[in-house]
């Protein structure tokens, strides 16, 4: 089997966090079938990793993909380049004929890579679908038509919400079906989630609009001393293009004596240690499916405080968490004092992990293969 993704660990900051859990798929696939890996790094390669994954490297240059934009024309000959350099690895990938089937992590561009391997060797291929191709590049006309013929010429479609399953379904014409996404993050407590204030707050993630780290910084704005009593720390950890803001934010908050503590991107480790020594996940986004890192709470049993986006207030019941009114900072201030009190239910978030597991995943991933063959 190969995987297509433009999201895995590699030597950029930020890359292990964005792309782990493709890695920890990967890794769950390969006791049951052979499984190849084409992925973004600086220039065209193929390696071989410890536990015996083959690598081919598309040649993404020094910055991540997802800054690249098809509406910024100056971005175009970078993308095209790329785009390039993931065709031929994807060709290279089955130089040898042995390929059965092909995941493509996301339709776009993976999708269309593994389109070309079907048209050229006959490889057929399922696609997995993410916010960003359905309710970003799905706005643009001709790019749509492309994400249309993608999903319809997959053997099999997925989708990592149930919300966005449905707007894929509109997009391309075709049911997509809901397959979860989530890495093996292994984590590690001292000592267990609080239960009594003060608790401490962390946000895990992109520093962009869609991530909503500016709605959460104005929230933090928001609270009152009386609320700041009931707050150990808010350790914020990322990066991205809003790097600027958020820093400015911080140190204004800091000036007034807030605990709020700033860090850069985190890789698997890091991020377990910092989920660890937390009591609450702050999820401020204002277009979300089911982002990773809410699995990644489940399994560390920290409860998360959210805006209502995508799936996630079907997800974040009472025992889980908490759940702001509204997309904007003051319901996400309301939500955050409401975090203040209230039960958690450790064998439901127990559960939720359970089922938000590679291993799950991939046995899935398995079965539909074995159907479709």
């Amino acid at each position: 089997m190969l995987l297509i993704t433009t999201s895995y660990p590699g030597e950029q900051p930020g890359s292990e966090a964005a792309g782990a859990f493709v890695a920890d798929l990967a890794r769950a696939l390969q006791p049951f079938i052979d499984v190849r890996v084409v992925a973004p790094g600086p220039s065209e390669t193929r390696e071989r990793t410890p536990d015996g994954l083959e690598v081919y490297r598309f040649s993404a240059g020094d910055r991540p993909l997802s800054l690249l934009s098809p509406l910024r024309p100056w971005h175009w000959p970078r993308i095209l380049g790329a785009l390039r350099s993931l065709r031929r690895q994807a060709l290279a990938a089955n130089g040898d004929r042995r390929l059965a089937h092909t995941l493509a992590l996301w339709l776009l561009p993976s999708g269309w890579a593994a389109r070309s391997l079907l048209r050229q060797h006959g490889v057929p291929y399922s696609t997995w679908a993410l916010g960003s191709d359905i309710w970003s590049l799905g706005r643009l006309p001709g790019v749509r038509r492309m994400l249309a013929a993608v999903g319809k010429g997959a053997s099999a479609a997925y989708a990592d919400g149930h919300v966005l399953a449905r707007d894929a379904q509109r997009v391309c014409g075709r049911p997509f079906e809901f397959l979860p996404s989530a890495r093996a993050l292994e984590v590690v407590r001292t000592d267990p989630v609080r239960a009594a204030p003060p608790y401490r707050y962390l946000f895990l993630g992109r520093w962009h609009p869609n991530k909503g780290v500016d709605l959460l910084l104005d929230a933090l704005e928001l609270l009152r001393d009386d609320d700041w009593r009931s707050i150990g720390e808010v350790h914020i950890a990322g990066g991205g293009p809003m790097e600027d803001r958020v820093r400015s934010h911080i140190m204004r908050l800091q000036l007034a004596s807030r605990p709020v503590r700033l860090s850069g991107f985190l890789g698997t480790v890091e991020a377990a240690n910092a989920l660890a020594d937390s009591d609450r996940l702050l999820l401020p986004s204002r277009i979300e499916s089911i982002p990773v890192v809410f699995s990644d709470a489940m399994t560390a049993g920290v409860p998360v405080v959210s805006m209502p986006v995508g799936d996630l207030p079907a997800l974040v019941q009472p025992g889980l968490g908490w759940l702001s009114a509204g997309v904007e900072p003051a319901a996400f201030a309301d939500a955050i004092r409401a975090s203040f009190e209230g039960r958690i239910d450790a064998d439901a978030i127990t559960a939720c992990a359970r089922a938000f597991h590679p291993s799950t995943t991939a046995r899935r991933l398995l079965d539909d293969w074995e159907v479709a063959a």
